[in-house]
């Protein structure tokens, strides 16, 4: 069949490369008994692949069945898939069908199969070896030709690596796998998308249909819709409902800029994701960017520092210097100072300062060059702070949010005559 004569059959919208492969791979797998693997985002149109699957195979005049792993108990999802027999569990009054034998000759869509237990996937494992299964409570085999298409939004090769999903299996499923493209990755079908819902709903409910400005649009595309397909639908319909308005003889037709639209989009955010580079704006950074990015460095070194102790660690080891609580240290400063600081309260987590607090030997021996180019670095913010503050090293630990103690072994020249504030 023409690609897009598939596209008009199934409800499809688009015309990005990704989709149009998915599509096609689609076609050449179906008239095969190979299990399918289908990965993409949730809301991507997953089942759509799975539904072309069935109907361009020779199983097209079995049953279909959409099952979704993740929607059933733990101790219900052999039932639901395996049937079981009167008496097998508490509420089991009657002989019940499963999945499995319903679709006998028919296709069978596993979806979020990632979520199935591992008891289960060994269930499963085992029908689609020998099409051979036994119904809970029962010790009698049973045969069934199943085609199973299964699906999922994560990483099945990362749940493997972590005991979460068969090897077996996996290998199993994997053979023949199409990927669908997420909504981040087709721009261009945004638009379009959108029109066909917009007008879809209008039809519905004799409205104006809703087009955009090409800023509203590009709005439209920015956005990274993390439900992907399910999510735009639902945007569109909202927006429609609410900012159209009844057809008259005059007014068929609607147009919203990017102002309007604004006011709908998603408020969630996504990941922190790294920022694109776009290139010279023609300034450098201030002083309290700067501050910002070191004090953003720092904190990462913390916790790659608390990361390293805790996997170094053993048993009966104790904790580096830089890993203790400053509870002993503290007033000892306060005296050099020539003031009188109430001790506080330190809770037992590694100290902002790293292993700046360390003997300068054992930086580099651990960190080589890195170690001391943080260090001047450190050095040159401390400077800057002590200037800005008169040379108080309180109020500079205060603002670049280390301890007093890691400013006074990381003194500037200019300051460290009679180490004094």
């Amino acid at each position: 069949m023409e690609l897009q004569a598939l596209k008009n059959k199934f409800d499809i919208i688009g015309n990005d490369p990704a989709l149009n492969l998915a599509l096609e791979t689609a076609v050449k797998l179906a008239p095969t008994d190979l299990s399918v693997l289908i990965t993409g985002e949730t809301g991507s149109g997953k089942e759509n692949i799975s539904k072309i699957i069935h109907q361009f195979s020779l199983r097209r005049n079995g049953k279909f069945f959409s099952v979704n792993c993740g929607a059933f108990a733990e101790g219900l999802i052999n039932s639901e898939l395996f049937g079981h027999v009167k008496g097998a569990y508490t509420g089991a009054s009657d002989n019940r069908s499963g999945y499995f034998e319903e679709a006998n000759g028919g296709t069978l869509f596993l979806d979020e199969i990632a979520e199935l237990p591992l008891l289960s996937q060994a269930l499963l494992l085992r029908v689609l070896q020998n099409g051979e299964y036994r119904k809970v409570g029962s010790n009698k085999v049973e045969r069934t030709d199943v085609r199973v298409i299964a699906a999922t939004n994560i990483d099945l090769y990362d749940a493997v690596r972590r005991g979460k999903f068969r090897e077996d299996l996996y290998y199993r499923l994997s053979a023949a796998r199409i990927r669908v493209p997420s909504l981040s990755e087709r721009k261009d079908d945004i638009y379009l998308l959108f029109r066909k819902f917009t007008s879809d709903f209008s039809e519905k409910y004799g409205m104006c249909k809703v087009a955009l400005t090409d800023d509203a649009i590009a709005l439209l595309q920015s956005y990274r819709w993390p439900g992907n397909i399910r999510q735009l639908m639902g945007f569109t319909e909202a927006l429609t409902a609410q900012e159209s308005m009844k057809i008259t003889p005059t007014t068929q037709r609607i147009i919203l800029d990017a102002a309007t639209v604004a006011q709908y989009m998603p408020k969630e955010q996504g990941p922190n994701l790294p920022a694109v580079y776009e290139g010279d704006r023609g300034g450098s950074l201030s002083d309290a960017e700067k501050q910002a990015i070191f004090k953003a460095i720092l904190d990462l070194k913390q916790e790659v520092d608390a990361l390293k102790a805790e996997i170094h660690r053993g048993p009966g080891d104790i904790p580096r210097p830089a890993e203790l609580p400053h509870h002993g240290e503290e007033p000892m400063e306060a005296e050099w100072q020539g003031e009188t600081a109430p001790r506080q309260e330190t809770k037992p987590h590694v100290s902002f300062s790293g292993d700046y607090d360390l003997p300068e030997e054992q930086q580099q021996a651990e960190d080589g060059g890195h170690s001391m180019k943080m260090k001047e670095i450190l050095k040159e913010n401390i400077r800057k702070a002590l200037e800005k503050h008169g040379g108080n090293r309180k109020k500079a630990a205060e603002e670049l949010g280390i301890s007093e103690r890691t400013i006074y072994r990381n003194l500037p020249e200019e300051f460290q005559k009679g180490r004094k504030a």
